[in-house]
């Protein structure tokens, strides 16, 4: 364990989700009244820019959307079983499941209202912590990074900058169109990187040693 950073990364990831909980749960003052400024401050700029708010749904309830990411991560899980790896198939199918199950669990354990506004720009339904856009991009974009041939390609940096503008790019659109608070970004995030870092750990270093026996 100490000379695996991915795991210290997801031990880490996990305990700043933790704290994040207990704040929101605790209704620290603080951290709801900053969630309500950047909001109200967003807020303001979608009413205010119908177009960047157009272009913003479009990117979060098709680009970005859950179900998208989900499918990405099936067709991956097809063509991992159809090589023959289904153990790395059977570990993203499981990962992306958990993901859903952590979502969930976590929203009626927290039971936090999304923002409500007099002149809503967009909707969604459920509990606000987390937000689950950023929970999925986050998991499905962290496991594809992790499926990446070694050494890494030639266009593995695009698939990096790639990787990092949808999940960074997802979690902006929630709390821009609304429809969540910051604190519920940052959580998915949190528990996005937990959950790929724990589940990629072990098997990432057994790639790292077997690489020179398959050579």
């Amino acid at each position: 364990m100490r000379n695996n950073p991915l795991r210290w990364a997801g031990i880490l990831g996990l305990l700043l989700a933790t704290v994040l909980t207990a704040l929101v749960v605790a209704v620290w003052r603080p951290l709801l009244s900053y969630d309500d400024r950047v909001a109200r401050d967003l807020h303001a700029h979608a009413v205010a820019h119908p177009g960047v708010t157009h272009a913003m749904k479009v990117l979060t309830d098709w680009v970005w959307d859950p179900w998208t990411m989900r499918a990405l991560a099936f067709i991956a899980c097809v063509l991992l079983w159809w090589r023959g790896d289904r153990e790395r198939a059977l570990r993203v199918a499981l990962v992306t499941v958990v993901a859903t199950a952590v979502q969930q669990g976590l929203k009626a354990l927290a039971g936090r209202e999304r923002p409500v506004w007099s002149d809503p720009v967009d909707s969604a339904q459920y509990l606000a912590y987390p937000s689950g856009h950023a929970l999925t991009a986050t998991v499905v974009c962290g496991l594809l990074l992790w499926l990446l041939p070694h050494p890494a390609p030639a266009w593995a940096p695009f698939a990096w900058a790639l990787a990092v503008v949808s999940v960074l790019g997802v979690g902006f659109t929630r709390v821009y169109l609304g429809v969540h608070w910051l604190s519920d970004v940052v959580a998915g995030w949190l528990l996005g990187v937990a959950l790929v870092a724990l589940a990629t750990s072990g098997s990432d270093r057994r790639r790292r040693s077997d690489a020179p026996r398959r050579a």
